[in-house]
C-alpha cells in the first residue's frame, strides 16, 4: 500500500506518519509534500497512491488547486483545522477527514473506513471547497497582553507584525513595543483577517502597513524589511512569492 502525505507543517506531518505506521505498518509512505506545486509534480510523475492524506492550507495556497491541475482518483482523508460544522457535514456524507490536532482514535476510524472500501465521496471538489468556506467568519479585533502585573489590550489596528523568537510568540505595535502572546503563530494566523495580514514564513506574520521595503532575492524569493524590525533576513519563499504579491497589490 502506498500513502502520500501532503502537509505543510513538518511537525504535524511527522506525527501523522508515526500514527499511520501504528495502524498500517506495511504501508510505503511518500512525502511529506508541502506545496501545491510539489504535489502536482509528484502526482504527474508517479503512479497514483492508494490513499492521500491532504492538508487544506498549504504553503502556497489552498490544496484544492491541485485538482484543477491534475486528475486524482485516489481516496482522500482531509487534514483540516476548519470549523467543525463543515466537518460534521463531511461525516454525514461519508467524507473522511482529520481535525487538527489529529486525534489517534479519529485516525483509526478513518483508516478503518478506508479499509472497508468506503472511498467514494458524494461531493465534487468544488462542493467541498464551498462547504469549507466559513459563512460569516469573524476575526480577532484585539489581543490581551501582559506587562508586569498589568493586563491590557492591543487593538489589531495597532499591530505591525507578529513573530516568534526562542519558541515564544510576540506581537509588535506600530510604535515598536513588543508583547508576549499566549498563541502560536499558526493560531494567530487563523484569527486574523487575511486581507490585512500575511504569513511571510514560519516566523513572521505582517500587516501591509509594516512593510517598509521589498527586494528580489536569490532562487526567486523576496526579502522583506519591516518597520522597526532589526531582522534583516526576513524571506518569502518562492512558493509564497506569487500569493504575497497578489496580497500586497490587492
Amino acid at each position: 500500500m502506498k500513502i502520500l502525505i501532503i502537509e505543510d507543517e513538518n511537525l504535524a506531518a511527522k506525527r501523522l506518519i508515526t500514527l499511520i505506521k501504528t495502524h498500517l505498518p506495511e504501508a510505503q509512505i511518500f512525502g511529506n509534500l508541502d506545496t501545491i506545486t510539489s504535489s502536482v509534480d509528484w502526482l504527474q510523475s508517479n503512479p497514483e497512491p492508494d490513499l492521500i492524506f491532504l492538508d487544506i492550507q498549504l504553503a502556497d495556497g489552498i490544496s484544492f488547486e491541485i485538482f484543477d491541475k491534475v486528475k486524482v482518483r485516489a481516496p482522500i482523508i482531509f487534514c483540516t483545522a476548519y470549523d467543525q460544522y463543515a466537518i460534521k457535514a463531511f461525516k454525514l456524507n461519508s467524507i473522511d477527514y482529520l481535525l487538527k490536532p489529529i486525534d489517534p482514535d479519529e485516525l483509526q476510524q478513518a483508516i478503518a473506513k478506508f479499509k472497508a472500501g468506503k472511498k467514494e465521496t458524494v461531493f465534487s471538489i468544488d462542493q467541498i471547497r464551498n462547504l469549507l468556506q466559513p459563512a460569516h467568519k469573524t476575526y480577532k479585533s484585539r489581543f490581551l497582553v501582559k506587562q508586569g502585573e498589568r493586563i491590557q489590550t492591543v487593538d489589531v489596528q495597532e499591530i505591525a507584525f507578529f513573530f516568534s523568537e526562542d519558541k515564544v510568540s510576540l506581537l509588535q505595535t506600530r510604535q515598536g513595543k513588543k508583547y508576549v502572546i499566549d498563541y502560536t503563530l499558526d493560531e494567530v494566523e487563523d484569527m486574523l483577517d487575511p486581507g490585512s495580514f500575511f504569513r511571510l514564513n514560519r516566523k513572521y506574520i505582517t500587516s501591509v502597513s509594516a512593510i517598509k521595503e521589498v527586494f528580489t532575492y536569490s532562487n526567486s524569493r523576496l526579502k522583506i524589511h519591516l518597520e522597526n524590525s532589526t531582522d534583516n533576513d526576513i524571506l518569502v519563499s518562492r512558493e509564497k512569492t506569487g500569493p504575497f504579491k497578489n496580497w500586497l497589490g490587492q
